[in-house]
């Protein structure tokens, strides 16, 4: 299953209060049918047995090393850091989180991808994310995809009821060439959190080919959960996908087809924000999407807003009187 080269790959943990799962995922990396990598596990000043469990593992493995932060880290900054870790040898990167593993076969098959395709700076897969399948939507049995063409597809196509085509999964899911990693600092930009690994697939494949793997090679657990509770009581997400798209629209879509997506992301914050009119949302979630909007340029229009209130009436009472 190896290519010719066998080339280095850098696989990188960042961990904090991991200790539930982290030898799982440790585990998952030696179970791995290609030999030729390097792992460093990063502690972001654990207060559990995390960074005892991986100085257990790197005494039996010299290909484990273990970076002991010295000070604590945002997520952002930390995945930054982590990947300022990597081995200057390595000519492909593998992250996994802390609560992920890999299946024995994930490296060796997407390394050999890669290798077929020199122009290929990322290759993802289908990811068993609990007990569903996620990241699926790419025609059988096509492998490579233009970095245009791939996110060109991935943002026209926004169905809400389809839930949309997304093959990024999140870090765990992929495999990025070094030299890419190297080439950009920061790597991942602190003005996003929920989004923060797609942007980077999105700013990386201006310059380089996506490959993709049909097989399931990881398992994730729901990360969601490790978001802090308030960025999820304030939906940042529906803010974040907007101003990806006002980001990266202009690049890969023309002026019609950006204005076009831009107006549909528009009518569905309005939708989201008179809706949570009716769940009792505090003044910090208020001013959250206040602010974003404005950062957005699209400074809320009131009409706008009360006319998208007097619809969510209508239908909560229509809805009322249907199962009455």
């Amino acid at each position: 299953m190896y290519s010719r080269t066998n080339p280095t790959v850098s696989v990188v943990t960042p961990v904090y209060n991991g200790e539930r799962y982290l030898a799982e995922c440790i585990e998952s990396v030696l179970a791995q049918t290609y030999e030729n990598w390097d792992y460093v596990i990063v502690n972001n000043c654990s207060t559990d047995r995390s960074l005892e469990i991986a100085q257990e593992y790197a005494e039996k493995d010299s290909r484990i090393r273990v970076h002991d932060n010295r000070d604590f880290l945002p997520i952002v900054e930390n995945f930054n850091h982590s990947l300022l870790q990597i081995s200057s040898e390595s000519k492909y990167c593998k992250m996994i989180h802390a609560d992920d593993m890999l299946f024995p076969e994930c490296i060796s098959k997407m390394v050999t991808l890669a290798e077929e395709k020199p122009s290929v700076g990322i290759v993802g897969s289908y990811v068993l994310e609990g007990c569903r399948v996620k990241c699926d939507g790419l025609p059988y049995p096509r492998s490579f995809f233009s970095g245009r063409e791939i996110c060109r597809r991935t943002l026209l196509d926004q169905s809400p009821v389809k839930g949309g085509l997304y093959v990024f999964g999140s870090p765990t899911s992929l495999l990025i060439r070094s030299d890419l990693i190297r080439s950009r600092s920061p790597f991942y930009k602190n003005k996003y959190l929920i989004v923060v690994d797609q942007e980077v697939c999105y700013y990386l494949l201006q310059h380089s080919d996506f490959g993709f793997v049909h097989e399931v090679l990881t398992y994730s657990r729901d990360h969601s959960q490790s978001v802090t509770s308030s960025v999820s009581v304030l939906n940042r997400l529906i803010f974040e996908e907007f101003m990806l798209l006002k980001d990266y629209g202009p690049i890969y879509l023309s002026k019609d087809e950006c204005d076009k997506q831009l107006a549909v992301k528009n009518q569905n914050y309005y939708r989201f924000l008179s809706s949570s009119v009716f769940d009792k949302k505090d003044k910090e979630f208020w001013r959250f999407h206040r602010k974003a909007l404005d950062q957005l340029d699209v400074p809320l229009s009131w009409p706008r807003f009360l006319k998208g209130i007097a619809r969510e009436i209508v239908r909560k009472t229509a809805r009322w009187v249907f199962r009455s």
